[in-house]
């Protein structure tokens, strides 16, 4: 069975900076299509960007330029790097795997942009 756990999230100023961790067990990062997805209350669920098991980079247009995706293999976790914090990224952030036998999910992690 493949899990994921999110961390690293907390409250932070706009304009400051923090880094996601998804750690996964059961699957091996460099096989398998990653993404991040953002809940914001009251919201849907969106999707924020992924990396191929190639190790190519995706973005949605809200984050191009300010969010980083990159994996190490050696610890078998997944990062986003988020710089240049708005209000509006604040949201519950979740890890999602896409694998051979089907998609898995984290819990999340409470990301706060708040002065």
């Amino acid at each position: 069975q493949v899990q994921l756990v999110e961390s690293g999230g907390g409250l932070v100023q706009p304009g400051g900076s923090l880094r996601l961790s998804c750690a996964v067990s059961g699957s091996l990062v460099s096989n398998i299509a990653m993404g991040w997805y953002r809940q914001a209350p009251g919201k849907q669920r969106e999707w924020v960007g992924s990396i191929t098991s190639d190790g190519s980079t995706d973005y949605d247009d809200s984050v191009k330029g300010r969010f980083t995706i990159s994996r190490d293999n050696a610890k078998n976790t997944v990062y986003l790097q988020m710089n240049s914090l708005k209000p509006e990224d604040t949201a519950v952030y979740y890890c999602g795997a896409g694998t051979s036998r089907g998609s898995y999910w984290g819990r999340g992690t409470q990301v706060s942009v708040s002065s």
